[in-house]
């Protein structure tokens, strides 16, 4: 969709600079697509702990230790 905006240059000059975007669309185009990524994480993040079925930290860390003592090193 085509639209005309008004950005502050200085606003506009970051959001080109810190993701490294190439056009100033890419930067818009980053800047929702990133806005709307933490919107996201912060709903989910809502939810931490909610769940009581899941593993600790401490309880997948000694699962991943038991199933790298199992696995066979590599032969070659």
């Amino acid at each position: 969709m085509k639209m005309t905006i008004d950005i502050p240059q200085s606003e506009l000059s970051d959001a080109i600079r810190f993701p490294g975007a190439t056009t100033k669309r890419e930067a818009v185009v980053t800047a929702i697509a990133e806005f709307y990524r933490r919107r996201r994480i912060a709903a989910l993040a809502k939810y931490a702990s909610t769940c009581p079925n899941l593993m600790t930290v401490s309880e997948l860390q000694k699962q991943r230790r038991r199933k790298k003592a199992t696995v066979p090193a590599p032969q070659g």
